[in-house]
């Protein structure tokens, strides 16, 4: 506006001089006026002028008066100049035509009309922006969009840690009972749950026990994957809440597919290619294994491939790997799998000896170990025995007979959820009890079979179980640790969790850190057990204070029997004495009884006579008389 009253007051100038011959003062004003709106409007681009149209005739009242006022004072101003001897011409353009609060409300239209047009010209100028301006941006509008969302998150969990959560009451889920609980409203709940968890004490509603919200936690997470409620219940006193929650949504998860590749056969390089040129994309197991490829996406079965059909690789799962591995058989070991079927540890074993030695593949179905024996012709195996003996007999029939043993017990399966979902719902507390028995059976046969004599470095044994049960893996290892001279060594795989060493109420021998777990939410592998067991003699804990016990049992019946004896022999020499003091007595009084009867009888003396002899002869017959002539 201020370039725009400069542009007029010039052109004004310019004017006057030029027109030197106007006659009146009005009549140059006028044409002054005239020709300055000419040339504003050259100036003002046309937005402007169609925005100052409406103002114009609003303002065009007050313009016309103004301009008459301004009129009248610039002929007093001539006047008055005249009389004090100014003569120039043009004095009458020094003044402005407009007030002030005119010109400053011009100045703001301006301003806005300049912004609009500025906005549009820049909306207008987008297609002429570089590419780099245009994501710079672009950018700009994404960091601000990450800010207004970072502070509605900021304000929403300010809200959720301040907020006390309400734990439904039984009346509550009575009326749940009674109608379909959908899965969001289960989610939110053990989320919300989960929450007052993590901060308990400021989040917890009144009167509410912490055991309370762990046993609604466990109902819902029962509810919501579809598991037993014991079950869910033993899940949640092995893990806290977040990690059992996470243990239950990686069971639902299927695992990757693996492959292990037959060396004895084929390397791995060349099995990779030759799969890699039927569409299949794999990529290696990990750094821990030399022999496993893992699976993505594959155009043709992998379980019907010709490389897989001429025994180039086994399918097999990473997890059942890491026994073999911590086994460590070498070629010209003898070594046993007590339970082998399908084949797949066995087949890894006579791989790893290279197909020297023994390898014992024992199981006790006969109708599972057609599988095995299809599997070891198929993989080239040359090594193997297959035989089905009830493997908690194995200790006494083969005692030392073996340098390595490996022991995949079998169980409840609590570890591979992912491959058989049938586990929620089938396994309870009981069977995974039952479980335990049985493989605290097998353990001890196995270690009676072990020779912890073996010159070829043996003595070792590896027992594991596709289970996450404690009372299928460290309570069984524990238990052996108090039956047999066995000693718990470092399995040597250098991932997975250390054993359990407490577990509730019950405490576990410290070796049992070195045995490993596996898990599917840590690992992304199936749940699995392994520990490596050393024997050290065949002595039997416990049996020496049985035998103490059983002779100091037996000194004790014997000397409680001699005194016995010794009292009963008393007691009849006692009544022996009695009686015959007894019987002296009696015999005493008869004699006396006697004596008096015969002194008072009279007996004359010529018929008394005395009988010099005495007989203890009884005569029951009359003697016979003596013939001696006729």
């Amino acid at each position: 506006a201020k370039k725009v009253a400069q542009k007029q007051t010039v052109s004004k100038e310019e004017e006057e001089k030029d027109s030197t011959a106007s006659e009146s003062g009005s009549e140059s004003e006028s044409g002054s006026d005239s020709e300055s709106s000419d040339e504003v409007e050259k100036v003002v681009p046309v937005p402007l002028k169609k925005a100052k149209v409406a103002a114009k005739e609003e303002s065009s009242e007050d313009d016309d008066s103004g301009s008459e006022e301004d009129s009248s004072e610039g002929e007093d101003d001539d006047g008055g100049d005249d009389d004090q001897g100014f003569t120039d011409e043009n004095a009458k353009w020094l003044k402005p035509k407009q007030s002030k609060m005119q010109l400053m409300e011009s100045d703001e239209d301006d301003d806005e009309e300049d912004d609009e047009f500025g906005s549009a010209s820049n909306e207008g100028s987008d297609d002429e922006m570089l590419e780099v301006e245009r994501q710079s941006r672009i950018i700009d509008e994404e960091m601000k969009l990450e800010q207004e969302e970072a502070e509605s998150e900021l304000r929403r969990t300010i809200a959720q840690q301040t907020s006390v959560y309400h734990l439904p009451t039984a009346e509550e889920l009575e009326e749940d009972e009674n109608r379909v609980v959908p899965p969001s409203e289960l989610r939110e709940r053990i989320d919300d749950i989960l929450e007052v968890l993590a901060d308990f004490k400021t989040r917890r509603e009144p009167g509410r026990s912490r055991s309370e919200y762990i046993e609604r936690l466990g109902q819902d997470m029962a509810e919501l994957f579809g598991y037993l409620q014991e079950l869910v219940d033993y899940f949640l006193s092995m893990f806290g809440p977040n990690e059992c929650l996470e243990f239950l949504e990686a069971s639902d998860k299927s695992r990757p597919l693996v492959v292990r590749v037959n060396t004895l056969k084929a390397r791995r390089k060349d099995l990779a290619a030759a799969l890699m040129k039927r569409g299949v994309r794999l990529d290696p197991l990990a750094n821990w294994s030399k022999v496993g490829l893992k699976i993505y996406e594959s155009t043709v079965p992998i379980g019907a491939t010709p490389e897989y059909l001429a025994g180039h690789y086994m399918l097999q799962s990473a997890a059942s790997m890491c026994p073999v591995m911590a086994l460590g058989p070498q070629p010209g070991d003898r070594v046993m799998d007590m339970s082998a079927a399908p084949g797949g540890k066995t087949s890894y074993i006579a791989q790893l000896m290279r197909n020297k030695g023994v390898v014992i593949a024992n199981d006790l179905k006969p109708e599972r170990q057609k599988a095995t024996v299809a599997n070891l012709h198929r993989l080239g195996v040359r090594n193997a025995v297959t035989c089905c003996y009830d493997g908690r007999k194995i200790g006494a029939q083969m005692r030392n007979s073996f340098d390595r043993i490996l022991l995949d017990a079998p169980c409840s399966g609590l570890g591979v959820i992912s491959r058989d979902p049938s586990v929620k719902v089938q396994r309870t507390i009981p069977d995974v009890k039952r479980c335990a028995h049985l493989q605290k059976e097998l353990l001890v046969a196995a270690i009676d079979a072990l020779n912890h004599k073996s010159k070829k470095g043996g003595g070792y044994m590896v027992y594991s179980t596709c289970s996450v049960a404690v009372a299928e893996n460290e309570e069984v290892v524990n238990y052996l640790l108090s039956k047999r001279d066995v000693k718990i060594v470092d399995a040597g795989l250098d991932f997975g969790k250390p054993g359990f060493t407490r577990f509730e109420h019950k405490r576990f021998h410290p070796s049992l850190a070195l045995t490993r777990r596996f898990y599917p939410h840590v690992h992304n592998m199936d749940g699995f057990y392994v520990a490596k067991i050393q024997k050290l003699s065949d002595k039997r804990h416990g049996e020496a204070e049985k035998k103490e016990e059983a002779v100091k049992e037996a000194a004790g019946d014997t000397t409680k029997a001699e005194t016995e004896t010794e009292v009963e022999e008393n007691m009849r020499s006692e009544k022996k004495k009695k009686r015959i003091k007894k019987f002296r007595r009696n015999e005493d009084r008869d004699e006396q009884q006697v004596v008096r009867k015969k002194s008072k009888m009279s007996i004359p003396n010529a018929q008394v006579k005395k009988s010099t002899k005495k007989t203890n002869a009884k005569v029951s017959k009359p003697r016979r008389m003596k013939i001696t002539g006729m």
